[in-house]
């Protein structure tokens, strides 16, 4: 059976205003790095999809 989810906390003081802070201020990527992070997404998004190609292979050989 699955836990229950816990409470979100709350922040107070300077660590709440640090999270509004970050929350409209995110960190700029660079061309560089969204180029490293969209590779890496299709390699794993490649991954992913020779599993299920390599998945319905075995359960088609186990079918014959």
């Amino acid at each position: 059976m699955a836990r229950p989810i816990k409470e979100t906390p709350i922040l107070f003081g300077e660590d709440a205003r640090r999270f509004e802070e970050r929350m409209k201020n995110p960190p700029k990527e660079s061309p560089e790095e969204r180029e490293r992070r969209l590779r890496h997404y299709h390699v794993v998004m490649q991954w992913f999809e020779n599993g299920k190609k390599y998945e319905d292979e075995l359960r088609a050989s186990k079918n014959s």
